[in-house]
């Protein structure tokens, strides 16, 4: 089975491109690697110059390293139209003309976004991983992250509740309709209850290789802003039981030559000396190592570029998860 790489942070600060230096850190040191973006922007195809869908497809230039672009507006209506579908085999068509209506007013409800993403993550780990080595996740900014990951805990507890409510419902049906004699429904073989069993089952899928085969970094800035949000981050993850392996600080200020001079060099100066102080303070009251440092560039992060990016990334690509 593939493990997975996760690279989470705020928005900006540069998830795409240090999660791209990974899959290409990943690919050449010899494992068949899938960089999935599940951010909305989906910038992969821009670092790499190459469209990407939702299956997963070649990156040109590098040996052994695929991607794909996970469409999070897709996933909404597949997974919506989804459950349509399954519930119209249950009900009478009264009911799955309700089931529209509400499933077109579910359509951008808060967590129906989490909700399909979760389903395609799911899917990623079981189906898709299957031909490669490692898969690196290129997530969407923390707070979508955050809920998305949260999830499995969560919606085992729901599942559990909705079975024993359909338990119940089932027994006041047939007291109902039958009084005292023979039940005619077992719950074993009720269609909803193995629904509801199958979610479950992949919800503690989830749950598990998220614990055990994965492993998480968190992309920051060495700004106030971005240092504060990773920490909130940190504190999250650890409380639904998942440590955070490193910290990449992303986009540091070049110093300038000692002989430089001019308001240039001096802004640059102060700007340099903020940014240490804010790195060594992650590295001093954080208990998550940082990873990597890697300096801001004035080209655009592609080709070339990428790969001396990948080469700053102090992450042992061979090392199993933490």
């Amino acid at each position: 089975m593939a493990t997975f790489a996760f690279f989470g942070g705020k928005g900006g600060v540069g998830k795409t491109t240090v999660s791209a230096a990974f899959g290409v850190l990943s690919a050449d040191a010899g494992d068949e690697t899938l960089l999935v973006s599940t951010d909305p922007a989906h910038s992969t195809s821009d670092v790499f110059g190459q469209s990407f869908g939702d299956t997963p497809q070649r990156v040109a230039g590098y040996d052994r390293l695929s991607a794909m672009e996970i469409d999070p507006e897709s996933e909404v209506d597949e997974h919506l139209m989804e459950i349509r579908r399954q519930m119209a085999e249950q009900v009478s068509q009264v009911i799955v003309n309700e089931i529209d209506s509400q499933i077109e007013m579910a359509h951008n409800t808060p967590g129906a976004h989490e909700a399909a993403l979760f389903d395609r993550l799911i899917h990623v780990m079981r189906e898709e991983s299957t031909d490669f080595d490692r898969v690196v996740f290129d997530t969407a900014p923390t707070g979508g992250t955050l809920r998305l990951l949260s999830l499995p805990d969560f919606l085992g507890d729901w599942v559990d509740r909705l079975i024993d409510k359909r338990n119940q419902s089932l027994d006041r049906y047939e007291m109902a309709a039958i009084g005292d004699s023979e039940p005619r429904v077992d719950p074993e073989d009720d269609p909803i209850i193995d629904r509801l069993r199958t979610r479950k089952e992949k919800f503690a899928f989830a749950g598990r290789t998220l614990r055990e085969e994965a492993t998480f970094y968190l992309v920051l800035n060495p700004d106030e802003l971005s240092v504060a949000e990773t920490r909130r981050s940190v504190e999250r993850l650890r409380e639904t039981g998942l440590d955070v392996a490193g910290l990449v600080v992303n986009k540091i200020t070049p110093e300038p030559d000692a002989e430089e001079s001019g308001a240039g060099a001096c802004y640059l100066r102060e700007r340099c000396a903020r940014e240490r102080e804010r790195i060594s303070e992650v590295e001093s009251s954080f208990s998550v190592p940082v990873v990597a440092r890697i300096d801001s560039r004035t080209d655009e992060i592609t080709g070339e570029t990428l790969d001396d990016v990948a080469a700053e990334l102090s992450i042992d690509v061979r090392g199993p998860p933490a």
